[in-house]
């Protein structure tokens, strides 16, 4: 697993911040927003860019490929893929993006309108698409399977890696990078969240991300990528690969109601985690620990509420649920794959992160939401939930591996 996040530009990193409750969100550093309503949000701090790739390589890519390419190379050497006997026909990229290179769009759109289309960089089209998140992993790592980006706004990187997943379980490859990388803290993002009001605006970033607290007005936009490597278990017990978690189940669903907006009878999550449920073979009372999309929005997180109580019953009360968003903000297509990530290690080391920042309850939010401290418990099952705009609803099913 390789992850770059606002917490910590590696898994342990990362890790380490989330169980102490850090909060990654602060007033914006990558451009000047003091002109727009919303100032906050969760970025990158402090990465050394040059320590991972070539300066001029770097400059030709947009950030979003550059935290996927270190996310990806983070994995792959904790993997110790280098000296292993593999089939690169076999080997897939599901990594992808919700917007792609969004701040290389709106750079470009400013060079073509000041000085004409002429001089847009040769850079800008490879730098921008969505497939070239994952292509260019692909061509670093020699990975000549599938390079297959699904992209459905916030649930990008979960899909993604409920794809490689099945991919594998199917027999079309033997291991697989999947994930997602997000960017889009810029002027473009920022400014047409804003308009939309899904953004909080009170600009206080101990207030602002706020999950499933009576407070919550919006979410915080937050960057990053996460990239697991999934691998055929026989394929990876044969070379004596580390696994750190099983992956037992995938539901993915479309509310088919609203552009943004969520069905408010929550029959699309529902059904998306039944079906991972099913896909699994677990009944839902397995279930140790979910962890939530919990965006910090009204709608989202009392219709998250709402399905889990419709899965579970009286189970979703002795449930242990979180959001790490409160800590990283949303990182729209990255999120997934990042708290994939958190789900996998909470299984992994038996410790849920907390919700941050809970202080005033909500009558349509009554479950356990692990409130501002680390909660240490047994996690042998576990879910990652997310959803996206367009009614996209996504579910993927941990296990806690034992050896045989």
């Amino acid at each position: 697993m390789g992850a770059v996040t606002p917490i910590g530009n590696n898994v342990r990193q990362m890790w380490e911040a989330l169980l102490s409750g850090t909060n990654g969100i602060d007033f914006i550093k990558a451009f000047d927003a003091s002109n727009l309503k919303v100032k906050i949000a969760a970025e990158v701090k402090n990465l050394e860019v040059d320590k991972y790739l070539e300066p001029r390589e770097s400059k030709r890519l947009d950030r979003c490929v550059i935290y996927a390419l270190i996310a990806a190379q983070e994995a792959y050497e904790q993997a110790e893929l280098g000296e292993a006997e593999i089939d690169h026909h076999r080997f897939g990229t599901f990594v992808t993006s919700g917007i792609g290179g969004i701040n290389t769009i709106y750079q470009q759109a400013l060079i073509a309108k000041e000085k004409g289309p002429d001089r847009i960089s040769p850079f800008f089209v490879p730098s921008s698409i969505i497939n070239l998140v994952g292509g260019n992993i692909a061509i670093k790592f020699k990975a000549k399977g599938p390079n297959h980006p699904v992209v459905t706004a916030c649930s990008s990187g979960n899909d993604s890696i409920g794809l490689a997943f099945r991919n594998i379980r199917d027999n079309y490859v033997d291991l697989a990078f999947a994930g997602g990388a997000e960017a889009p803290v810029g002027e473009l993002a920022v400014g047409g969240f804003g308009s939309m009001r899904a953004l909080c605006s009170n600009n206080d970033p101990n207030a602002a991300s706020v999950p499933f607290d009576k407070r919550r007005s919006g979410f915080v936009i937050g960057e990053g990528a996460g990239v697991l490597i999934l691998e055929e278990y026989e394929h990876a017990k044969k070379r004596g690969a580390k696994i750190f978690g099983e992956i037992l189940g995938y539901g993915a669903t479309c509310d088919a109601y609203h552009i943004t907006a969520p069905d408010d009878s929550a029959e699309g999550i529902t059904k998306a985690i039944s079906i991972a449920l099913k896909d699994a073979s677990v009944l839902p009372e397995v279930i140790d620990y979910i962890n939530a999309h919990g965006t910090s929005t009204p709608y989202n997180d009392k219709l998250e509420t709402y399905a889990f109580k419709q899965v579970f019953g009286n189970h979703a009360h002795k449930l242990n649920i979180s959001s790490t968003k409160s800590m990283m903000g949303h990182a729209l297509g990255a999120s997934g794959a990042i708290e994939a990530i958190i789900t996998a290690l909470a299984v992994k080391e038996d410790m849920i992160p907390p919700t941050i920042n809970y202080q005033v309850p909500d009558e349509d939010c009554d479950l356990n939401y692990t409130p501002n401290q680390t909660v240490k418990r047994k996690v042998y099952y576990a879910i990652n939930n997310n959803v996206g705009f367009g009614g996209q609803n996504s579910t993927i099913v941990f296990k806690k591996y034992t050896e045989e």
